[in-house]
């Protein structure tokens, strides 16, 4: 039989990377990202691990090439490593990467089984190194507790990526010492602006920090190169002269990067979305439990032929982008 069509979608993108957020809860209730008091799905609605398995399986068989997995935390999901372990099975037949995207509070207990399991790389989310200053923004956290996960990744062989999203008036002046660690640690570093995503405790634009302007800073303190490798996603690249390091910005406000878009995202109750700040979306749990694995493939291509050409992120609208919380869709 022919192999399945490739996902393309009605703007003529190759769609070659998919989003799965294995659950919507969290160890950590960041500003910018949740509301303090936030109402979680109940278990019942939530896809199966095996479900996401067989969902992942069939875009792998479209010629998905790199799954990354997120959340909330994906770690707080228990037996989270055995989706790992059966995804893991496809990196080098036909699917080229599989990563994860981590507060990083609970890597130093997966850090080994990851590595065990194939993913070779992970983004850790880390607004700040400020113990109190990181406190505040997640509500709660313990930056130690992050650190010590970084560490263990690196020593399980992990390379990592760190996502700092830029705020104004709370971190924009820890992010040039940031990618200075970030330099002497070997670490990539990405950053990113606040998006309208979700009703949070607090006004957007107050923290909103344009990416142009902290470029222009850290130009002025780092030699900066324009660098053409791409990781899959959003981010463009610098590599700072003389060192390993990268520096990404994903700036949807300040720097659209929708004409290159190649993914979409799976939500952890099976909904498919197209793009992130768009409510398109096919309910693959109600395919799947309804029709069955087979009827995924039609239920793709709708998909596919629904895809927006691009977000309409405005963060100075009265209302975000989408009710829906980064949280719920995956980051």
């Amino acid at each position: 039989m022919p192999a399945p069509a490739a996902l393309i979608d009605r703007h003529g993108r190759t769609i070659s990377y998919l989003r799965i957020s294995v659950t919507d809860r969290c160890d950590l209730r960041c500003r910018y990202c949740m509301a303090e008091a936030m109402t979680f799905l109940p278990k019942a609605a939530l896809l199966s691990l095996e479900e996401i398995a067989v969902i992942a399986e069939r875009f792998i068989a479209r010629g998905i090439t790199k799954i990354r997995l997120s959340g909330g935390e994906p770690l707080v999901r228990r037996d989270v490593i055995e989706l790992v372990q059966r995804l893991g099975r496809h990196v080098g037949a036909g699917l080229d990467e599989l990563t994860m995207t981590s507060n990083g509070t609970r890597l130093a207990d997966h850090a080994d089984a990851l590595v065990a399991a194939g993913m070779r790389r992970i983004n850790v989310s880390l607004d700040s190194r400020d113990p109190e200053t990181f406190r505040y923004i997640t509500r709660h956290g313990d930056v130690s507790q992050v650190l010590g996960g970084i560490a263990a990744a690196r020593a399980a062989g992990l390379a990592v990526k760190i996502n700092m999203v830029a705020l104004k008036g709370l971190n924009a002046t820890e992010i040039a010492p940031m990618l200075a660690w970030c330099v002497n640690q070997g670490h990539d570093l990405t950053l990113i602006e606040t998006m309208p995503m979700g009703a949070i405790d607090e006004d957007r634009t107050d923290r909103f920090l344009p990416l142009t302007a902290v470029f222009d800073d850290l130009a002025r303190q780092f030699s900066l190169v324009r660098d053409p490798r791409g990781s899959g996603g959003p981010a463009r690249y610098w590599s700072v002269d003389g060192t390993k390091t990268r520096l990404g910005l994903i700036s949807p406000l300040t720097g659209n990067f929708c004409a290159a878009c190649n993914r979409v995202r799976l939500t952890t109750e099976g909904i498919l979305y197209t793009c992130l700040g768009h409510d398109d979306r096919v309910d693959l749990k109600r395919v799947l439990r309804t029709d069955g694995v087979g009827a995924l493939d039609a239920a793709l291509d709708a998909a596919m032929a629904s895809k927006p050409e691009r977000h309409e992120f405005d963060i100075a609208a009265a209302t975000p982008a989408v009710a829906r919380h980064m949280s719920v869709t995956g980051g």
